[in-house]
């Protein structure tokens, strides 16, 4: 009885925990699969060639992958970090650096041109470290090793019909760690639904032209609801009595209901219960908990939480372009 249960545990477990390709074949075995699976999907035996030429396993990668910290920010420390004073004063140089491009960007997608530059500003720091991984070594690493299998595989397949459908050069697709591309930062399936090339009909090039990331990033908040007239969201101040329940993402009110409620603006000043910006659904949050501060976030916040699903994320990109203009 005592021999048999540590064998039943092993032999539970490995019905549990699904065998990495690492553990069940050597990587030239996995990539003989992986192209048999693209090829099914469209991909030519030219482009996997290309592609995949010279690819293997980067260590780097897996260390990463299965290192990320476990120690969480506070919201302060995050905003510190993310939106520090230094990130927000480049911000608003950037702004002024590039305002002719970014306005008339900004006018086409009908996106205000700050909220470009915040989100280039927290991805890349404004285009300087856009990572220095091949995008389809790493996606390839990623997928091999098996923690997130499917989700790095569904990119790779991806990366790969970047590489056929636009042509464009592996040795070029350099980005993060976990494949993320170039100064918009984009996955490669972010990539083939919102990247452009703003000025030819040839392919977007967001790793060297500030054009093409500016429109990609743009591109991307449009097409997914962004609002030209409206805010991101601001700090608001509200009453101590008020219903915590009230409090929170899918607690949406008109601004004139919340002015009703108490709520006001930051610097006591009153919300407005007339016009069209008493109209406008907004939700109340805060996101360091009830003794943190307090914000009012409209529709373009849910936008922003579509980039990155973390409301810390979408305070940062909302204080940065505040402090654009």
């Amino acid at each position: 009885m005592h021999r048999l249960t540590p064998l039943f545990l092993v032999l539970s477990l490995l019905v549990l925990r699904p065998a990495s390709a690492a553990e069940a074949g050597d990587f030239a075995s996995w990539l003989h699969g992986m192209r048999q699976d693209a090829q099914a999907q469209g991909i030519t035996s030219a482009t996997l060639d290309r592609a995949f030429a010279g690819v293997k396993p980067i260590p780097r990668v897996i260390e990463l992958d299965h290192s990320q910290p476990e120690t969480t920010l506070t919201f302060a420390e995050y905003q510190e970090r993310v939106a520090s004073p230094e990130r927000r004063q480049a911000a608003h140089e950037q702004y002024l650096l590039n305002k002719s491009l970014l306005d008339e960007i900004g006018q086409r997608y009908g996106v205000q041109p700050r909220y470009i530059v915040a989100l280039w500003g927290i991805e890349t720091n404004f285009g300087q470290r856009i990572g220095s991984y091949p995008v389809i070594a790493a996606l390839a690493t990623l997928a091999y090793d098996g923690r997130r299998a499917a989700f790095f595989r569904r990119e790779l397949i991806n990366a790969l019909r970047i590489v056929q459908t636009d042509n464009i050069d592996p040795a070029k697709m350099i980005g993060s760690w976990a494949g993320a591309m170039g100064q918009s930062q984009f996955m490669p399936s972010s990539f083939l639904a919102y990247a452009v090339s703003y000025r030819d009909a040839g392919a977007p090039d967001i790793w060297t032209r500030k054009d093409d990331v500016f429109a990609s990033i743009a591109n991307y908040l449009s097409r997914v609801g962004w609002r030209g007239d409206q805010p991101w969201g601001e700090p608001a101040v509200a009453p101590a009595n008020l219903d915590s329940s009230q409090i929170g993402p899918g607690k949406k009110k008109s601004v004139a209901e919340w002015a009703a409620l108490g709520v006001k603006r930051a610097d006591g000043r009153a919300l407005p219960s007339a016009g069209p910006e008493a109209s406008w659904r907004a939700a109340l949050l805060q996101p360091a908990g009830s003794d943190g501060p307090s914000f009012l976030v409209y529709d373009n916040f849910n936008v922003i939480m579509r980039w990155n699903n973390s409301s810390y994320f979408a305070v940062a990109v909302g204080s940065i372009a505040d402090s654009v203009d």
